[in-house]
């Protein structure tokens, strides 16, 4: 969309042999047609500021994904934002509960590990978004409810 709109786009002048080598070693600076970054996160936030449809959406997939989880007796910290931290309490684990969800689930969650969060504190940092499904949710709980449930993870939680 951003050569077609007339967003970003441009030419280089030189010699050939200056062409020919941004053109080959620059293929990704030439080639593309996203949209800068910055000019992305200025539609994003002009959208924002007039439609709170999203911020309500993001809240009920937080609220969704804490209710879930409490059902699943999987720990969580209460807070009031979207960010919801599955405490783990141990590095290796929580790097062992991520690697297995995306290995075994396709679900990508972050391990926050020391010196991030202090020592014994290590967590899975689970962000909804507006675009998760419900489906999504349960998806995910489902995966981190069979992996919690193991014995391993019962005493080191």
């Amino acid at each position: 969309m951003a050569k077609a709109f007339g967003v970003v786009g441009g030419y280089i002048a030189g010699s050939a042999a200056l062409c020919d080598f941004v053109r080959s070693f620059a293929s990704g600076f030439i080639f593309t047609t996203a949209l800068p970054p910055a000019v992305a996160a200025l539609a994003s936030i002009r959208h924002l500021k007039t439609s709170s449809i999203e911020r309500r959406q993001l809240q009920e997939r937080a609220a969704l994904l804490r209710r879930r989880l409490d059902a699943a007796q999987i720990p969580h910290r209460n807070n009031p934002s979207h960010i919801v931290p599955v405490i783990v309490g141990d590095p290796v684990l929580c790097r062992h509960i991520s690697d297995r969800l995306l290995d075994e689930f396709q679900v990508c969650v972050q391990p926050i590990n020391y010196p991030t969060v202090p020592r014994g504190t290590e967590r899975l940092r689970l962000t909804p978004s507006p675009l998760h499904s419900e489906a999504d949710i349960d998806h995910l709980v489902r995966a981190l409810a069979l992996i919690w449930s193991e014995r391993d993870l019962r005493r080191a939680a």
